[in-house]
């Protein structure tokens, strides 16, 4: 006796759906899977976190194929199609220097998305760390860091980093050590946070009792409990970062020309903005529209991940 295709896909289907919503899984791959498809299950409730997630989705997208979406050069100039308007061959128009815009716009999201990983990739296992061990061992231990979280907290994030730049110099580099500079203090408060309250959980007793160490304890039991909010706070964090480093590249302390870059391209843009406003709007409509996702996926994110803020 011969199933149809058809058939046969709806039964992989439902076999697939009776996996992971089964009671019990068997072992750790399904328990993970089927965590994953609730948490999925919870995050496509929120459709403005949809909205924001597609945004962050097509910039990916657009930044690996950003040689495939446009044959322009976001670098070679032309001053005899300098500050061209929007046109058939010029989406967005041409700047200052007769690039073309479109293109810079395109090339300029890999900058971003450079800035934003390289950043993220820094700040959450020191901040989650520094938080952590201050939570867990108390005393002077969390003193002298807190109070070295507390000075780097007293400042605004851009003013510090801006700080740090200047000090450094000029360089995407830099950039990215100056943002990382600030923004790893409130993952480390809120490390701490979740830790103090979890240091005296009766599973940590347990453990303690059964002779685990301080470090085994921290990395194995407190960390893993502590990641689903890091996780919201750095991504709620993500606008804040594009936003100042932005900033760093409008002031010149980011990632130095020709090479496109959002900030520096606004800031190359103010002059003509008047006259030529597709200079500026572009790269500022970019910044904008990038930050608001990233701050969309983050509130549907804290929903998904920590259960006290659904209750």
């Amino acid at each position: 006796m011969t199933i149809s295709s058809e058939h046969a896909d709806s039964v992989n289907t439902g076999g697939l759906r009776n996996w992971l919503l089964a009671p019990e899984p068997r072992g750790w791959f399904q328990s993970s899977a089927q965590q994953t498809h609730q948490g999925w299950r919870k995050f496509s409730l929120h459709p403005l976190g949809l909205a924001g997630l597609a945004i962050i989705v097509v910039l990916i997208v657009v930044a690996l194929a950003a040689p495939l979406l446009t044959s322009y050069d976001p670098i070679v100039q032309d001053m005899a199609g300098r500050l061209a308007p929007p046109s058939a061959s010029h989406w967005l128009g041409t700047d200052n220097f007769g690039r073309d815009v479109f293109s810079r716009v395109i090339y300029g999201a890999r900058t971003t998305l450079y800035i934003i990983m390289l950043v993220t990739v820094i700040v959450a296992p020191l901040g989650l760390l520094i938080g952590t061990v201050s939570g867990y061992f108390g005393g002077i231990v969390d003193e002298v860091l807190m109070r070295v979280t507390d000075i780097f907290l007293s400042f605004p994030g851009l003013v510090l980093a801006l700080g740090f730049a200047a000090a450094l110099g000029p360089g995407i580099t830099n950039a990215i050590i100056a943002i990382s500079l600030t923004a790893w203090p409130p993952i480390a408060r809120l490390a701490r946070a979740e830790t103090l309250s979890l240091r005296k959980a009766d599973y940590i007793a347990a453990v303690r009792l059964q002779g685990a160490t301080s470090i085994a304890i921290i990395t194995r039991h407190i960390l893993p409990m502590c990641i689903p909010s890091v996780i919201v706070r750095v991504t709620l964090n993500m606008a804040g970062i594009i936003i100042t480093a932005a900033g760093l590249g409008f002031l010149g302390l980011g990632a130095q020309p020709p090479w496109p870059e959002w900030g520096s391209m606004a800031a190359s843009g103010r002059e003509f903005m008047l006259d030529s406003p597709w200079v500026i709007a572009a790269p500022g409509i970019a910044i904008a529209l990038v930050s608001l996702a990233f701050n969309l996926v983050g509130d549907a994110l804290r929903d998904v991940l920590d259960p006290r803020g659904s209750e």
